[in-house]
């Protein structure tokens, strides 16, 4: 996991995660990295438009910000 941060941290790169909350709430965020440390990181989360500082330890789910594609059906 730190390997993703670092590397999307140094290309600048946005991410996509689903992340608990120390009052154990589930949230998705897109985020983009700026400092990774050993158990912490700290993103500009666009959900809450400022700069967070998030544990490692509560990411569920973590990866490059998926495109979302519009399928066009055939007689629809």
């Amino acid at each position: 996991m730190k390997g993703l941060l670092h590397k999307a941290s140094t290309a600048g790169e946005r991410l996509e995660m689903i992340y608990l909350s120390n009052k154990g709430e589930i949230t998705q965020r897109i985020i983009k990295v700026k400092k990774v440390g050993e158990d912490y990181f700290r993103a500009y989360c666009y959900t809450r438009n400022q700069i967070r500082t998030f544990s490692m330890s509560n990411i569920l789910s973590i990866g490059p910000v998926r495109k979302h594609h519009k399928h066009l059906r055939k007689g629809a």
